[in-house]
């Protein structure tokens, strides 16, 4: 993978953690590891440079992170499945397809950035929903996402824009 030089705004997936201004953020990664060939429902955090392209967030949960985050409301989900043409994006309740649900029980999507990973024109089968969210606790495997504690989602959303770049390097 070859990306133009890092800047400190950056956040670049290493060994040790997600490394963003100046700061080393403990994560989690899919169970399925790092992968230059991410599937749909490998369990893989896909390689390579990525932006964020959004921000979702539960106002019934905590306060607005920052004014270009959008709520998540009762009825948003984000499209898996790879035959639908609205495969990974985001659509709203009642949907007949295959989705996963935003508006969760346990607090993992309080807090959302979306990554770019095969967005906004998807591939079919080549995954979806790539997103940084809280974890369930420090090295608990995400099925493809990259997982911090929530104060420190809490501080990266306050500290990114979008068209924030996110470098996940193949770590071999």
């Amino acid at each position: 993978m070859t990306t133009p030089p890092y800047s400190a705004a950056d956040l670049i997936l290493t060994k040790r953690g997600l490394r963003c201004g100046g700061r080393l953020l403990p994560c989690s990664i899919g169970k399925g590891g790092i992968s230059r060939h991410k599937r749909e429902g490998d369990g893989a955090t896909p390689t390579g440079l990525h932006h964020i392209v959004g921000m979702l967030y539960r106002p019934d949960r905590m306060a607005r992170p920052c004014t270009w985050a959008r709520p998540i409301g009762p009825g948003d989900l984000w499209s898996d499945d790879s035959r639908d043409s609205c495969y990974n994006t985001l659509v709203t309740a009642p949907y007949g397809c295959s989705h996963e649900r935003l508006r969760r029980a346990d607090p993992l999507y309080d807090l959302v950035l979306i990554l770019d990973w095969n967005w906004p024109k998807a591939t079919p089968g080549k995954g979806s929903a790539i997103f940084i969210h809280q974890w369930r606790r420090p090295g608990y495997p995400t099925e493809g996402c990259i997982a911090l504690a929530r104060r420190d989602l809490q501080w990266l959303a306050r500290h990114i824009e979008p068209g924030s770049r996110v470098i996940v390097p193949d770590l071999a």
